[in-house]
């Protein structure tokens, strides 16, 4: 069912395309909102690029920040929910990946579809966290890291910029440092676990834990660094072509390969509100 009547969320830049044969909905990582996504293609084959854009950011900065991945899920499956009518995947970078995963938990206790895969690019697995050098940063080393990160988001780094940009910076830390996951959580999808053959952030060696999170978890490295994701490099977009199917249906656990309706997808939802 065509969802072109469906009110644009605020939850995205631009309403996706009912013509589209995928989804790839990316969360942006700690500090930065949706734009980071701008050098990314709209759509590379059928699949459709859907930058999630959270609160307290950007075109959002006057709304609350959502302060827990679990409530950021909570508040982002609702706005979802009419998107999920094709196939569909998550991809998160660094800080970014675990929203995915918090999403993906809350779409299979609601019976909503499920993402074909989550995509965690330079990510520990969530029980091998919370990891990372910013989560050891004061205000003043926070402040400069985020130079970096609009330097290579191709900004100019103002102070003014950087004023507002900190605050948001602390408080998504502060969300990723809140995110304790005491063991394994096995998710009801595919994993593709993708490292970088030059991050010293976070390094590839580091991410083996996500084989625990699914039984099909799917390991690979590429070459660059911890950045190199925002120029959507062709080997990226490959691995992502690779292992998100476009024709099949929405993921759900017996994989069906019909898609399930939009009015089937949104009377689930209505049900477990």
């Amino acid at each position: 069912m065509a969802n072109s009547g469906v009110k644009k969320s605020r939850w995205l830049l631009r309403r996706p395309d009912p013509e589209a044969g995928a989804r790839l909905f990316c969360f942006p990582y700690s500090g930065s909102g949706a734009t980071m996504y701008d050098r990314w293609p709209r759509r590379f084959g059928d699949i459709e690029v859907c930058p999630l854009q959270p609160p307290g950011r950007q075109n959002r900065i006057r709304e609350p920040h959502y302060e827990t991945y679990e409530r950021l899920a909570a508040d982002l499956v609702e706005q979802l929910a009419p998107y999920l009518d094709r196939p569909f995947a998550f991809f998160g970078h660094c800080s970014g990946a675990l929203p995915g995963v918090a999403v993906t938990r809350r779409l299979a206790a609601a019976g909503l579809p499920l993402p074909h895969r989550v995509f965690a690019s330079a990510q520990v697995a969530p029980h091998d966290g919370p990891y990372g050098s910013f989560l050891r940063m004061d205000r003043g080393e926070l402040r400069e890291e985020l130079a970096t990160i609009i330097v290579n988001l191709g900004g100019q780094p103002t102070e003014a910029l950087l004023d507002l940009g900190l605050e948001l910076l602390v408080k998504d830390v502060e969300a990723n440092r809140r995110y304790v996951v005491p063991a394994p959580v096995r998710l009801p999808c595919p994993v593709t676990a993708i490292g970088w053959s030059g991050d010293t952030v976070i390094p590839a060696g580091l991410m083996g834990g996500w084989r625990a999170t699914s039984a099909d978890c799917r390991e690979v490295v590429l070459d660059g660094g911890h950045f190199a994701f925002l120029g959507a490099p062709p080997a990226l977009l490959a691995e992502i072509t690779r292992d998100l199917p476009v024709g099949a249906g929405p993921g759900t656990e017996d994989h069906s390969e019909e898609p399930m309706p939009l009015d089937t997808i949104m009377e689930r939802h209505q049900a477990g509100r």
